[in-house]
């Protein structure tokens, strides 16, 4: 989606939901206490824009955003800390993943990252 100094925007290649996103440092650290200060505030930049572009995009009525740091927390890639923007809506299925083990997406992940993409290129405006 994006590619900043320091640190990137992806879209999540197995979402929770549609537009989850991901803002990694180009840095591999484990750690957020381990980046540089000027990482950790592109980062920070980064996840207010990607949220403003989902709720832009996408119309969601919140959003998680969170890092799991560590195995023992369920990161995925324990070695390289991320964060991740999920859109939620009201009634949307989210105990579909944790009950079910199914996941629910409403549209193809190449047209959200079509529509993300003209987002990100754009600025964020609408």
């Amino acid at each position: 989606m994006h590619r900043g100094k320091s640190a990137f925007v992806l879209l999540n290649r197995y979402p929770y939901s549609a537009g989850h996103l991901m803002v990694a440092p180009y840095a591999h650290e484990s750690r957020i206490g381990a980046l540089d200060p000027a990482t950790q505030a592109e980062i920070m930049a980064l996840l207010g824009r990607s949220a403003r572009i989902l709720e832009t995009t996408y119309n969601c009525d919140g959003l998680n955003v969170g890092a799991n740091l560590g195995a023992a927390a369920g990161a995925g890639f324990a070695d390289h800390v991320h964060f991740h923007l999920v859109p939620r809506w009201r009634g949307d299925v989210n105990f579909m993943t944790s009950v079910g083990e199914v996941r629910v997406i409403p549209a193809h992940i190449e047209r959200i990252l079509d529509e993300l993409l003209a987002a990100f290129a754009k600025g964020g405006e609408p």
